[in-house]
């Protein structure tokens, strides 16, 4: 009698998982659509394009000023508790600004609070989910499971803006509310998770300070960790002021604001796109390729958006680059959750997010200060030059090429 064959290990099998991303693309959809109202909220009260920037700002502080902080708590807390907290902290923020336009008391202070509180819930769940996702999901399905998440993030990032306008459209407190019931739908879908989402440290927790720094340790350490961590944070602060500059070549050639989101809409479409395919075009090349080749990739396309002769051309080329973008975050992300200890993933992931992230802001007020310099066209042209010099360091760098391959029998499910 013969046994029957294994069943081969399938992400679509994994209960927990599915529970968690289903959840996950509610709120991420809902994050979204505050993201897109949020702006307009400010300029209705306001009238000042000033106190948006002010409140997008505090959105992303926590990125800078809670990060290295919050990797230590994942590590010591339980990632459970610490999502759960984050989904429905961020939701009450939001539903505040849905009672205090309800009762005429809403304020740009109350706006800036409110939007500071989901960036750090966001700071929050992120590292919590990424270090709870390999006690989900086996490490032959990490790749996989990363691809759903680039998917999800990046179908709301297609998604999200227009539903944004259109509820705004309906009612000024309508988004705010659709987003504070989609991070309840969340945490409701967080309580049916199974695994122990429990930090597996080897050793007790030491001072505040060490442990917090602990990542930056680790992540300094290791040769290919750092290599990847420095040129996603050069890459990050490139692309940080192309959607600026996209924008803004749309105008000079004339485009309507319609024709500026199809535009945008087709730039963010690659990434969707690139996110479908990556977890099984990512094992067709070495991580090594990867890591080298989306570099050069963007360093060749970047120039072409400054010669082309049409918006929706533009947003085209400029779908090409984020197309390949997922592959990468594959790649790294993959590198991440096998490499790092997992006591440690909540520390070492505050870290690479505190550098790679960190800089943006950099990026989009050195964008900003080009454009009144160069224009659009030469900015584009500086961004692709920088992302030049991004793909010849990834080229030389002796830790991207000596990269090992991801661990044997990973699918994409």
């Amino acid at each position: 009698m013969t046994e029957a064959p294994a069943r081969r290990p399938s992400l679509w099998r994994n209960r927990d998982f599915l529970v968690l991303w289903s959840g996950q693309i509610v709120s991420t959809l809902g994050s979204r659509v505050s993201a897109m109202a949020m702006p307009l909220l400010v300029l209705s009260i306001t009238g000042s394009a000033a106190d948006a920037g002010v409140v997008a700002a505090a959105t992303s502080l926590p990125y800078l000023v809670v990060n290295l902080l919050a990797g230590t708590l994942v590590d010591r807390w339980d990632r459970r508790r610490v999502m759960l907290a984050g989904q429905l902290t961020a939701g009450a923020a939001l539903a505040s600004v849905c009672v205090a336009w309800w009762l005429g008391a809403l304020t740009l202070l109350h706006l800036v609070i409110a939007a500071f509180v989901q960036g750090a819930c966001f700071v929050f769940y992120g590292l919590a989910e990424e270090a709870a996702l390999p006690q989900i999901v086996p490490a032959s399905l990490l790749p996989a499971a990363i691809a759903q998440n680039e998917a999800k993030t990046r179908g709301a990032g297609l998604a999200g803006p227009p539903l944004g306008g259109a509820l705004f459209g309906i009612g000024q407190a309508i988004p705010f509310l659709a987003s504070a019931l989609s991070y309840l739908v969340a945490a409701f879908a967080l309580l049916f998770v199974r695994s122990d989402l429990r930090s597996e440290r080897a050793e007790p927790p030491g001072s505040l300070w060490h442990d917090t720094t602990a990542g930056l340790r680790w992540l300094w350490g290791h040769p290919l960790i750092r290599a990847a961590v420095l040129l996603v944070a050069a890459s990050n602060m490139i692309f940080a002021g192309l959607s600026l500059v996209l924008v803004v070549l749309a105008q000079e050639m004339g485009a309507s604001s319609a024709e500026t989101g199809v535009m945008m809409g087709v730039y963010g479409g690659g990434g969707l796109l690139g996110a479908i395919v990556a977890g099984r075009l990512h094992r067709r090349f070495s991580p090594r390729a990867v890591i080298i080749g989306v570099n050069w990739v963007w360093a060749l396309l970047l120039p072409l958006i400054a010669v082309a002769p049409h918006p929706l051309l533009a947003g085209v080329i400029a779908a090409g680059t984020s197309f390949v973008g997922p592959m990468w975050n594959i790649v790294i992300g993959t590198y991440q959750m096998t490499l790092v200890p997992n006591g440690m993933l909540g520390r070492v992931g505050s870290a690479a997010m505190t550098l790679s992230w960190g800089v943006m802001p950099l990026g989009s007020l050195a964008a900003s200060w080009l454009l009144t310099v160069l224009g659009p066209g030469g900015t584009v042209l500086v961004l692709a030059g920088g992302m030049l010099a991004v793909a010849l360091a990834a080229t030389a760098s002796r830790a991207v090429r000596q990269a090992p391959p991801l661990p044997s029998g990973l699918t994409a499910g």
